[in-house]
């Protein structure tokens, strides 16, 4: 059976993603894998296939606003966005990109303690100096973390892996690759834990 790990893709506007992002490590565990956190641009995305965010779109926003919050509720995850949402997520990946060349483990805590500081306690994180903020507040050295985001290098690695979900048709946020399975949306996540006990069906 494989070893190789599961590929997590968000974006931090997603609250779906915000939801799979507490979840997607334990199942990925319980069968001997790993994750590898993958933020990634849903904007760059929806330029090519023409999408818009979906409390945008006409008669599924009202619905779609609601399910955040009950899908938040039912998976006992606190939700909370901050006001001006959706915002620009760039600074926040960066800063995922920045603590993985770090330790590739310290891109799960990076990005669950971004994404728990503006969908679970609505604080801003669209600026480089509020994401320095946040990522301190978790334990992170803001200033290395602030001139991390700024680095050419972690700015590029955002542009490759937005690059390469567009041309893997990544095209949503959660989004898992399995083995080569893509699987969309949280409410996969149970599929996800089956493939991986099962290898396929």
């Amino acid at each position: 059976m494989s070893d190789a790990p599961v590929e997590f893709f968000f974006d931090f506007n997603s609250p779906y993603g915000y939801i799979a992002a507490h979840k997607i490590d334990d199942i990925a565990a319980r069968h001997g894998r790993t994750v590898d956190w993958k933020p990634f641009l849903l904007g760059a995305v929806f330029k090519v296939t023409g999408a818009v965010p979906l409390p945008q779109v006409p008669m599924k926003g009202e619905y779609a606003r609601h399910d955040f919050a009950r899908s938040a509720r039912f998976h006992d995850v606190t939700y909370n966005p901050p006001k001006d949402f959706p915002f620009s997520p760039t600074a926040a990946s960066r800063a995922v990109y920045w603590a993985k060349a770090q330790d590739p483990a310290k891109a799960r805590e990076m990005g669950l303690a971004l994404y728990t500081a503006a969908l679970g306690e609505g604080k801003d994180i669209s600026s480089p100096d509020a994401v320095a903020e946040a990522a301190g507040r978790a334990g992170f050295d803001s200033a290395a973390v602030a001139a991390g985001i700024q680095d050419p290098a972690i700015k590029e690695q955002l542009k490759i892996v937005t690059d390469d979900a567009i041309a893997r048709e990544v095209f949503g946020s959660p989004f898992f690759i399995v083995d080569g399975e893509a699987f969309w949306g949280a409410d996969r996540l149970d599929m996800v834990d089956r493939w991986l006990e099962t290898g396929g069906w």
